[in-house]
């Protein structure tokens, strides 16, 4: 990981200016001084061109550092670079038709701030994202107050907001559309959907997400990523949330697919869908803190209505779930709650360490339901091995409802120690090794899949035995030495 020299919180008093940006347009520090004295004459009392309403960027020359406000004109067209640090003041959107390109190796940092004065980058319908990180080189987003150092203390989340990335494809919702949550209702630019399944936002590679999930409102969060309607043109793989107040994902409908995620000691779920989700994913990894976290899957199906169409239909293969410790008494903490006519297809997967039941599905006395799903085929669990529950060591014991025990009982899941390498939740203590043994249960078996998607390997859950971690150099869990 490329690491920039450590540097004091900037004060950004220095420089302000206002630039309209367009495709062809660069931030150069000659011009930035130009029209700052350019500017000055035509500003009004707060500083802000009254005849160019855009968006506002404030240097710090001796730090390399831009701060970002939004006043409704987006981002433009323009690169993020990594000789700098660009910091979010507030909402700042990539508006329709503007690309914004982040660089390899680049710090994007939150400003604090809960409500209207919340920091997230968003980036609305019709607008791109290329965010290309690398193994070396990752996109890090993280708090104004992380100097990257390790001295964030463990446990601290909601400094910042999150990312949230919308798109065109299909929800379920009778309105065909919806408003992100994290985003005040009077902003238009959080619509999101369409008709469009095959959308593209663009690129969402290699990028770890910090310390981050503030309150806009009681009970209103920003998730670390949140994707809503996004189409399965977009290519997401190798994202780490780690801390996050709220989800670390969550989609709402869309067809996105995605390898490679990462929720880590996140304060409520792991994993959250709803109104349609139809995407595929393979590789994903959760570890649940020991004082706090929710489901590692919650999994709904529709809102308004309920038993919307297109149902959710995800497919996810070979991942590993910990939660937050078998004895930590961490009350709920169930591996999957599925409900709302909530469908979803698991494969080749690991749960473990969880301090409550593995499965609860919704059950109505009438109508679409979570075990129609089940009993039609759209709700799946095939393969799996479950394992270290509080509730005990049986199928009766972790998944109480008796049809879901004949389910899992008849359709290859099995109740045995996956051998995980080691499960830790210290930094520092190279403990958390989520490799199965060379020689347990996991290690072969696995059932072939049928989409080209997909990798066919035949180990169960998210990580190869005896092969390197692919975590490896890019994560916070690698940087503050949670993995050996």
């Amino acid at each position: 990981m490329k690491r920039k020299k450590k540097r004091e919180q900037p004060t950004f008093v220095r420089r302000s200016i206002l630039m309209q940006h367009n495709s062809n347009r660069t931030l150069l520090g000659l011009l930035v001084m130009i029209l700052a004295v350019i500017l000055t004459g035509c500003s009004d009392d707060n500083g802000v061109s009254s005849e160019v309403q855009d968006t506002e960027f404030t240097y710090d020359e001796e730090f390399n550092t831009v701060a970002v406000k939004d006043y409704g004109k987006g981002t433009g067209t323009m690169t993020w670079s990594s000789d700098t640090t660009w910091i979010l003041d507030g909402f700042v959107f990539v508006n329709e038709g503007q690309t914004l390109t982040i660089e390899p190796g680049t710090v994007i940092k939150g400003r604090s701030g809960q409500g209207a004065n919340a920091s997230a980058l968003i980036i609305a319908r019709g607008g791109t994202i290329m965010a290309q990180g690398t193994a070396e080189e990752p996109i890090i987003f993280t708090s104004e107050f992380d100097d990257l150092d390790g001295s964030v203390q463990i446990g601290t989340r909601g400094l910042w907001g999150g990312v949230i990335i919308l798109g065109e494809a299909r929800i379920n919702t009778a309105a065909g559309e919806g408003q992100i949550e994290g985003i005040p209702s009077t902003e238009p630019r959080g619509a999101y959907g369409g008709n469009n399944d095959t959308d593209n936002s663009g690129v969402f590679t290699y990028v770890s997400i910090r310390y981050g999930g503030t309150d806009i409102g009681e009970g209103n969060e920003i998730n670390g990523l949140t994707m809503g309607a996004v189409g399965s043109e977009t290519t997401i793989h190798h994202v780490e949330v780690f801390f996050n107040h709220d989800d670390g994902f969550e989609w709402f409908g869309g067809t996105v697919n995605t390898k490679y995620l990462i929720s880590a000691f996140n304060l409520d779920d792991c994993f959250d869908y709803d109104e349609g989700f139809r995407g595929m994913g393979q590789y994903w990894f959760s570890i649940q803190a020991a004082n706090v976290g929710d489901r590692a899957g919650e999994h709904d199906g529709g809102t308004t209505p309920e038993d919307g169409t297109p149902y959710a239909i995800p497919e996810i293969r070979n991942v590993t779930y910990i939660g937050t410790g078998a004895a930590s008494g961490v009350a709920e903490n169930l591996t999957f709650m599925i409900r709302d006519n909530a469908g979803g297809k698991y494969y080749n997967s690991i749960f473990t360490d969880f301090a409550d039941a593995a499965i609860e599905v919704e059950d109505l006395e009438s109508g679409q339901d979570s075990k129609q799903r089940l009993d039609d085929g759209d709700l799946v669990f095939s393969n799996n091995i479950w394992y270290g529950y509080e509730a005990g060591a049986t199928l009766a014991d972790i998944a109480p409802q008796e049809f879901v025990q004949d389910y899992l009982a008849a359709n290859s899941n099995s109740i045995v120690d996956p051998q995980l390498g080691g499960i830790s939740r210290t930094d520092g203590s190279g403990g958390l090794d989520p490799r199965p043994n060379m020689a347990g249960p996991a290690a072969s078996g696995a059932t072939a899949p049928t989409d080209a998607y997909f990798d066919n390997v035949g180990y169960y859950g998210a990580f190869e035995p005896g092969a390197a971690l692919w975590m490896d150099g890019w994560t916070a869990l690698d940087e503050l030495g949670y993995t050996p």
